[in-house]
């Protein structure tokens, strides 16, 4: 009743959703939702997939490496319905320029997530999908217009959409070629790294589960393991593991699993030579002392995937990454395509640690 009535009395409400959502299936809910209260929605790395990122109401990621539309957003509501999320340093950054201007609503099933990082007025400990449900059942006889903020939204759209550095133009290349060839039953793995972030930034939100990542723990590996794991599930969908050269040598030696089992899975590795998102920091934050980021070591992952019995592809940084991956998607077998992308190419917009989420770095000279 309470987060009923703190809703009706917004005028400019914003949701902001985590994996929670995801876990607890409750997308159809989270959107039947936002529709009803007529609101924005922004999501953190682990809730991609639970809106369709051509849904209008979608604002993007939010946080470290979000959209400016997100930020700006929930930097300027007057209430924020946090659902599933846990307001990690990632995507809060400095909490106390964090959502100033709102109230906050969160729900969540775990207690010890209410006020851990950012204080919020009302808690709802609850499985996400059955508080959703009850919301519903008040707002379907009550639905309310928000038209003045959904405009504003828009503006907002309008004058900060998602710039594509001169940084990241080559991923961008190659995260749209992907887009062309998925489909709704393939799954998405990553590793974790810059090539995660661009993943989040660029790929068309798969359907719900189907983008596998390691959020919070950050592990490095991870993605491989991940990616067998959907293939084994789900034979008829084709998984993709999307994994930069330094995570891929945590864990390539399951290859051999690849192998044995012939599962048609494929790997990008976005191969920069060098631990990019530590590189990336290092440059921005700590005067270029590059200390233990760049993998000088050739690694020829034509050889080790071949020396395995799988297929490899090398994609240069002047090949057209639409032709190469088709070929590696017409393989309909495992294959590894090692693309060359720039060694200081970045992940922008970026929030620098201990910054407003609402002022990023768009650009680097």
């Amino acid at each position: 009743d309470e987060a009923v009535r703190m809703i009706k009395e917004s005028k400019k409400p914003m949701v902001y959703i985590g994996g929670g959502v995801i876990r607890s299936r409750a997308e159809k809910e989270l959107n039947e939702f936002i529709e009803l209260i007529d609101a924005p929605v922004a999501t953190t790395l682990m809730g991609i997939g639970a809106v369709k990122s051509s849904n209008p109401r979608f604002s993007g990621m939010i946080g470290m490496h979000g959209t400016k539309v997100s930020n700006m957003s929930i930097n300027n509501s007057d209430l924020l319905i946090v659902i599933g999320a846990r307001f990690s340093d990632r995507t809060i950054s400095m909490a106390s320029e964090f959502a100033k201007k709102a109230n906050i609503i969160q729900i969540d099933v775990d207690f010890a997530e209410f006020n851990k990082n950012v204080i919020s007025k009302l808690q709802i400990v609850s499985e996400i999908k059955d508080a959703l449900k009850e919301l519903i059942k008040y707002f379907k006889n009550n639905p309310l217009n928000h038209s003045g903020w959904m405009s504003e939204i828009k503006g907002y759209r309008d004058k900060y959409p998602l710039q594509i550095s001169k940084e990241s133009k080559r991923a961008k290349e190659i995260i749209d070629a992907l887009n062309k060839l998925l489909t709704e039953k393939d799954y998405i793995s990553t590793e974790v790294g810059q090539h995660q972030m661009w993943a989040a930034q660029f790929l068309n939100a798969p359907s719900v589960n189907h983008f596998l990542t390691s959020g919070g723990l950050g592990t490095m590996g991870y993605g491989l393991g991940a990616c067998i794991g959907a293939q084994v599930a789900h034979p008829l969908s084709r998984c993709i593991n999307i994994a930069g050269d330094g995570c891929f040598r945590m864990n390539c030696n399951e290859l051999a699993t690849i192998a044995r089992y012939k599962l048609p899975i494929i790997i990008l590795i976005m191969n920069n030579h060098c631990l990019g998102m530590v590189r990336q920091w290092q440059n921005l934050f700590f005067n270029k002392h590059y200390s233990q980021t760049t993998l000088d070591t050739f690694i020829n992952w034509a050889l080790i995937a071949e020396g395995y019995g799988i297929k490899s592809l090398s994609l240069t940084e002047n090949d057209d990454p639409n032709e190469v991956l088709k070929k590696a998607f017409d393989f309909k077998e495992a294959v590894v395509v090692d693309c060359q992308i720039p060694i200081d190419d970045f992940v922008l917009p970026m929030v620098a640690p201990g910054a407003a989420i609402s002022d990023m770095i768009l650009e680097v000279d």
